[in-house]
């Protein structure tokens, strides 16, 4: 019978050669994903600017009508406006009730609505996103795509576990465990590569898979958000908007307030234009003094009459919500600032290394076992 170390290498092995091949790709898509603003700005450089004009920007509803009809049959879903009077507007539309595709993102001119263009490269992201997350197969988050990405996000903590497990015997010699012995030959070389990197990157692969669980597995989220607090949604921080009076949005009305109390210091703002006049227009904003990804704060106004109903600053919330809140900032490391971010983008193209060094230490091992095989005697000699 096999011995529990035994079996535990071979569950490695065996999860390496099967799980080990979409990590690798899921790796590769999330490095690239990473950086999709940095990219898509550098891609869009002409398109994020515009001149200034003498007369002032055009009010939010004139803006959006004057953007939705130049592209009938979309409706404005999303503006994200910047603190500079230089800065183009770019524009999100709702999916199509039929298809259920979006349309893609467009930038504006603010001073009189012309559409620039569409955002180049966000139909490539789009489809590296469906990659890492569902493996392109039919149905996305309803299909087998996304239980296969998950059971493979449990098998990265396999890893994790029987890897330091089958290491633990060299506990006591920290040479081994954290500097690779390139100098060695053949199948050592690989072994040490392959376990020195393992060792170093354990604490941020470990983090991008339970990330990664919150949305592959319900249950899993819901055990998220009880750790982290204590069983609310991350939805319903602060206090819980309600549905406010009938009528039409007042856009204008609810950018007003907002520039005038909780945006006064706000460097960037996402509107939410919501699909129904009763729900909420909500406004993601993030201020001068901190930008970063996991600073976001969130307001909420009533769309008929622009009175604020909630407002949540990421300054004021326990780390366990702006965790809950910001767990995609968390799966990519940017939460915890720009050095974390390159670290995780890393470790995210190291995960196709790693599968290229298992396969080549299955290989290796098979050929001297084979090796081992051929030079043994076909028949036993004869006892004298």
């Amino acid at each position: 019978m096999p011995s529990p170390r035994a079996i535990l290498f071979r569950l490695h092995w065996a999860l390496g050669l099967t799980a080990g091949l979409i990590l690798a790709v899921m790796g590769a898509t999330g490095a690239l994903l990473s950086y999709e603003e940095a990219l898509t700005d550098w891609a869009n450089h002409d398109r994020l600017t515009v001149a200034t004009r003498e007369a002032p920007p055009l009010a939010l509803p004139d803006l959006t009508r004057r953007v939705e009809a130049q592209r009938p049959g979309q409706r404005v879903s999303r503006l994200t406006l910047q603190d500079d009077l230089t800065a183009s507007v770019t524009i999100r539309f709702a999916r199509d009730p039929a298809t259920r595709q979006r349309p893609d993102s467009v930038f504006a001119d603010p001073y009189d609505g012309a559409v620039l263009g569409p955002v180049r490269g966000e139909p490539l992201f789009d489809t590296v996103l469906a990659l890492h997350r569902f493996l392109l197969l039919p149905g996305n988050g309803n299909g087998w795509g996304r239980q296969i990405t998950g059971a493979c996000a449990i098998a990265l903590l396999v890893f994790l576990v029987t890897g330091i497990v089958l290491r633990w015997p060299q506990v006591h010699r920290l040479k081994i465990w954290l500097r690779p012995s390139l100098s060695r030959p053949g199948r050592a070389r690989w072994w040490s590569l392959h376990a020195v990197a393992g060792t170093w990157l354990l604490p941020v692969y470990l983090i991008i898979a339970l990330s990664g669980l919150t949305w592959s597995y319900g249950w899993f989220k819901d055990g998220a958000n009880a750790l982290l607090i204590g069983g609310a949604k991350p939805a319903a921080m602060g206090k819980r908007a309600k549905a406010g009076p009938e009528g039409p949005p007042s856009l204008d009305a609810v950018w007003t307030a907002f520039r005038e109390g909780e945006g006064r210091h706000a460097a960037r703002a996402q509107i939410l234009l919501p699909e129904e006049g009763r729900q909420p227009i909500r406004i993601r904003w993030f201020s001068r003094d901190d930008d970063r990804p996991a600073a976001r704060n969130e307001a909420r106004y009533e769309a008929a009459t622009g009175t604020l109903m909630s407002a949540e600053r990421a300054a004021d919330q326990p780390l366990g919500k702006r965790i809950a809140g910001n767990m995609l900032e968390v799966h990519r490391g940017r939460f915890f600032g720009a050095g974390f971010a390159l670290l995780f983008c890393l470790a995210a193209l190291a995960m196709p290394g790693f599968a290229a060094t298992g396969i080549a230490l299955y290989v290796l091992r098979r050929r001297a076992a084979g090796r081992r095989t051929a030079r043994k005697p076909l028949v036993a000699a004869p006892a004298e």
